[in-house]
């Protein structure tokens, strides 16, 4: 169970990036569908506990170091190819978008220049992917319960603080922008973006388990997680939405308005967060060329990472940018393949099972 729960919190560590804990995704995918933004919630949590165990079982049954293997076998050679180009070109834009973005942290929260903001990202990222793949798992599992507090001391205080009636509050929440037509649609594509981004990394964490149920487990936990700060973040915002209408960081918000102390909590949480989502995309990219046991992967790691770096100051985070959305239809066609891959293991399986006819 304790392998599980660290391949669970990883999984977290690494999806939450600074756009889901400073709230701003969960407001445009849930909280401006107002009340039904709590079901779409549900739905996402459901999404993401099936697909989360699907993909950390398939590492485990292929015991792989890069999420190549999986992707070809679950897509075939064509749509896999397909996919795995595209996964690994999204997996250096979202490492590079970390890099920027804990710049911009750096610089609202200690008044430190953007440019060694990013610098000191990228430098403490190389030198934690110079460490095996366990110590990254473990490293990454241990911000996500402290989100989940700062998260649940936020929640406490909203509830608490409540000014508004919940008709009100239904009202101004569907005057927010909204990323999606509905709700429906706007959990689906949340899932499927994040998904798109966090399968490489879950399915090389599955790759470090043999046992197959462990891995499993593994990804249930961290689909259960993932939409319990969902749906707690949603709720939150909810209640106090006449309080952080328009407000570009949330969740920033309204520890601030517990005390200023929360808020430097929060905000260290969302240096965290950066910090877990760049580690893993970095890593899960780097292995896609060059195996960890390899004497290339170390210099790689140096190489790579200044690149991102270099990236990240060139208006490369721009280019991502534009091309953020695909990552949610990206994601839907992996899920689709996913599902059809699990159904023909069901039936393979059934079939394998069934008796022979007398």
């Amino acid at each position: 169970m304790r392998k599980s729960l660290q391949i669970g919190a990883a999984f977290v560590g690494l999806i939450v990036g600074a756009g889901f804990a400073s709230g701003q995704e969960i407001m445009q995918y849930f909280t401006s569908f107002g009340l039904w933004g709590t079901v779409g919630g549900i739905l996402a949590t459901i999404a993401f506990t099936f697909l989360g165990y699907m993909l950390a079982q398939l590492g485990s049954d292929l015991q792989t170091s890069s999420h190549k293997e999986v992707i070809y076998h679950i897509g075939g050679r064509y749509i896999g190819f397909i996919l795995d180009v595209l996964i690994t070109f999204f997996l250096f834009g979202v490492a590079v978008v970390m890099f920027a973005g804990s710049g911009s942290t750096f610089h609202q929260m200690f008044g430190i220049p953007p440019l060694i903001g990013s610098l000191i990202m990228v430098a403490v990222t190389i030198l934690t992917l110079l460490l095996n793949i366990k110590n990254i798992i473990n490293l990454i599992a241990v911000i996500t319960p402290y989100l989940m507090a700062i998260i649940f001391i936020i929640l406490i205080y909203s509830i608490f603080t409540m000014d508004l009636s919940l008709a009100d509050a239904n009202t101004i929440a569907k005057e927010q922008g909204s990323a999606a037509s509905n709700w429906v649609l706007g959990a689906l594509l949340y899932v499927s973006y994040n998904i798109a981004a966090g399968a490489a990394l879950l399915i090389v964490m599955g790759g470090t388990i043999k046992d197959r149920k462990v891995a499993g487990m593994g990804g249930i936990y961290g689909g259960i997680m993932l939409g319990a700060l969902i749906i707690l973040i949603n709720i939150a915002m909810f209640v106090k939405i006449d309080v952080i209408k328009g407000v570009d960081m949330p969740t920033l918000e309204l520890a601030a308005q517990i005390h200023p102390m929360v808020g430097v909590l929060m905000g260290i949480a969302l240096l965290g967060m950066m910090y877990n989502t760049a580690v893993g995309m970095f890593y899960a990219f780097t292995v896609r060329f060059v195996q960890p046991e390899k004497k290339h992967f170390k210099p790689a790691i140096v190489v790579i990472g200044l690149l991102g770096f270099g990236a990240s100051l060139v208006g490369f985070t721009t280019l991502v940018g534009k091309v953020y959305s695909t990552m949610g239809y990206l994601g839907l066609a992996l899920i689709i393949a996913i599902i059809l891959s699990w159904a023909r293991k069901a039936k393979r399986q059934k079939t394998a099972n069934a008796p022979e006819p007398l």
